[in-house]
């Protein structure tokens, strides 16, 4: 090769290694989270308490307390939500356990943790958050929403991470210096922050677009089925005139959001097989043994298994287990005590009027709706 070529050859690799040495971080910024890209830019947002438009139609007006939702707010605490950072390996979020398409709950009987290992308690829907009355979890052990947001995080079961080591992790990605700045006027991200963001972000999912919802707005009609079914379920349960007599799901599953804002023992066992104590884990009080918390119905049909222990795979199950499979305990709630005599004596049409009934109060709109979603897809 001439002087000449080997010259030209030797520019045109240095060129390469240029354009290379270029190209690389260029390639490593693109394929980082926007989190990083955006590092150190806090300075250049500010405060923002715009509120939040909650769309809550045939409901009560929420009391949010101390910590009404805002755009910003509630946007923050959608980012956390879906944060694999705040488990201990980055490889899960709250949103693994509580699936938008599953009405933000779980279809394995125990959720399973970072570590490989099951919890000790079927996962709960999150939705209609902002009207719940009385505690959190199945035996109420949070007070508040906010108190509850923190505790997965920190459970050996599940995310098993520090809230240290999750304020350091959140700390060193500057979208969200930027966001906590917006939500809460500066960059300080603390644990106390993290939960006022995740309550606003649950407390914005709302549930109330079922066609339940729609034939009580008069834009649905309930077919034949679903209407006995209706009547059925809130039709009480009468011992002496079987004729009159209802499945009486009303009296534990009642109001506007399908429950009752209480702790009860619904007679899943007899009390040698009570192992899990329930809400007397919390009150001490024997006589809150084996009661939990009752739940919403509505989106029942999206959310098994069922009961605190998922151990009904099916609605059929759920509803055999109120007509003839209720086993008496001391703490078992009087309502259902009463039907013990006789069962509710559904009949195989009833059955399944009254699953037809319950498969109205699903919402597809809500495991639909973007602003609910993960926000990092």
């Amino acid at each position: 090769m001439s002087l000449q070529g080997i010259q030209n050859l030797n520019k045109m690799n240095k060129y390469k290694v240029a354009v290379l040495v270029l190209t690389i971080p260029l390639l490593f910024t693109l394929c980082k989270r926007e989190s990083d890209i955006e590092l150190n830019l806090a300075d250049q947002f500010e405060y923002d308490d715009t509120p939040y438009d909650l769309e809550y139609a045939g409901f009560a007006d929420p009391d949010l307390g101390d910590n009404p939702l805002t755009i910003e707010g509630v946007k923050l605490g959608r980012m956390l939500f879906y944060e694999p950072s705040l488990s201990k390996d980055g490889s899960m979020f709250c949103g693994s356990c509580h699936l938008q398409e599953y009405a933000f709950s779980d279809t394995a009987q125990f959720s399973i943790g970072v570590e490989g290992l099951p919890g000790g308690r079927q996962a709960m829907a999150v939705f209609n958050t902002a009207w719940h009355t009385n505690e959190f979890f199945w035996d109420g052990r949070a007070h508040l929403l906010r108190d509850q947001s923190l505790k997965p995080i920190q459970d050996p079961l599940e995310m098993n991470e520090t809230l240290e080591n999750a304020i350091d992790k959140l700390s060193e990605m500057g979208i969200y210096q930027i966001q906590f700045k917006k939500a809460f006027g500066d960059e300080e991200i603390t644990s106390e922050r993290m939960s006022l963001a995740l309550e606003q972000f649950m407390n914005s999912i709302v549930s109330n677009k079922s066609k339940y919802d729609k034939y009580l707005a008069g834009e649905e009609t309930l077919t034949d089925s679903e209407e006995r079914g209706r009547v059925l379920f809130f039709t009480e349960y009468d011992q002496y005139f079987p004729e009159l007599s209802g499945a009486d799901c009303a009296h534990c599953h009642g109001g506007t959001n399908f429950d009752n804002n209480d702790y009860m023992n619904n007679g899943l066992d007899e009390l040698s097989e009570q192992t899990d104590e329930g809400r007397m884990k919390v009150t001490g009080d024997p006589m809150d043994r084996a009661k939990f918390k009752v739940t919403s119905l509505r989106n029942i049909e999206l959310t098994p298994p069922y009961m605190h222990d998922g151990r009904f795979s099916t609605l059929e199950e759920v509803v055999d287990h109120y007509d003839h499979g209720i086993h008496k305990s001391p703490t078992l709630d009087f309502a259902l005590d009463n039907t013990t005599n006789t069962g509710l004596r559904l009949t195989d049409q009833d059955k399944k009027d009254l699953i037809a009934f319950l498969k109205t109060l699903t919402d597809q709109e809500l495991i639909a709706n973007e602003a609910y979603s993960n926000p990092f897809e």
